[in-house]
């Protein structure tokens, strides 16, 4: 599973979800799914893939400034 982050600060990719907080962390089944989102919306130059593990999902909720524990992932449509 992968997941698209600002390569800046390492804010991952998120949805609006009415009535959940904070926005679920969007996610891909493969890192070329993922760099396929990246490029269809132009973003290389922003965005990069990271694979969701651990120390990532530790990393995405510094950079979002929530606890681990209260991130949730969310498949991407398609």
């Amino acid at each position: 599973m992968y997941a698209v982050v600002f390569k800046a600060d390492g804010a991952p990719v998120c949805v609006r979800m009415e009535g959940v907080s904070p926005d679920p962390v969007v996610t891909w089944t493969s890192e070329e799914a993922a760099r396929a989102f990246i490029a269809a919306k132009g973003m290389d130059a922003e965005f990069e893939p990271t694979a969701v593990d651990d120390a990532s999902l530790d990393r995405m909720a510094k950079a979002l400034g929530v606890a681990t524990e209260r991130m949730t992932l969310e498949p991407y449509p398609g």
